[in-house]
């Protein structure tokens, strides 16, 4: 698919989903956010730079994850719901494919990143240094989520979306770690068929 139509469909999401967030408005500001700004840089490196389709379709997954964790809050995701009746969870777990997410997506795109600007070659370095970049950013997020919890009290609960789980931050991270390793282990072949193109 063309990069406008992947932008439209981005796009289009975003307004769906923005029009009468079920969540607070800045709660939703801040979900969408990673969107917004990558949007912006795609906007400003494309033609220079021009990402494999394979990236570009991640991103687009990605933003759709976002903008419904947005949208309902993760602790508030209906198909998080639907997954607590049928796996007889005690949470909503739809923040977990985020955190996932969070990890497996940006990891396609650090090996991208790495496999074209830098002298690392495909191999467990590349892996190893991708899937720690991955877990440095995760932790990175969580300390975004504890200084907005302090700056704003209550009002960041949905932001956090712990739901009273007290090891929640150590399974977000866990979530990308697994996710970022995940993506080095089973779509790098997929990945390299699809940068193979930009050549």
């Amino acid at each position: 698919m063309p990069l406008p139509a992947l932008i439209a469909i981005i796009l289009v999401i975003q307004v769906a989903l923005g029009i009468a967030p079920k969540a607070d408005r800045m709660t939703w500001a801040m979900e969408n956010a990673p969107t917004w700004i990558g949007l912006v840089i795609l906007g400003f490196t494309h033609k220079r730079f021009p990402l494999s389709r394979f990236c570009l379709h991640l991103f687009v997954l990605h933003s759709i994850i976002l903008a419904v964790g947005g949208h309902y809050t993760y602790a508030k995701v209906p198909f998080g719901e639907w997954m607590k009746d049928w796996f007889g969870f005690t949470r909503n777990h739809y923040d977990r494919i985020g955190h996932f997410a969070q990890g497996f997506i940006p990891a396609v795109f650090g090996r991208e990143l790495l496999l074209r600007t830098s002298p690392l070659q495909r191999g467990k370095w590349l892996a190893f240094l991708v899937v720690s970049v991955c877990l440095a950013f995760s932790a990175c997020y969580e300390f975004i989520e504890w200084w907005t919890a302090l700056a704003t009290g209550d009002a960041a609960t949905d932001f956090l979306g712990t739901q009273g789980d007290v090891w929640d931050t150590q399974m977000d991270m866990f979530m990308a770690l697994i996710g970022a390793t995940g993506a080095m282990l089973f779509v790098a072949r997929w990945h390299d068929r699809s940068l193979e193109k930009l050549k």
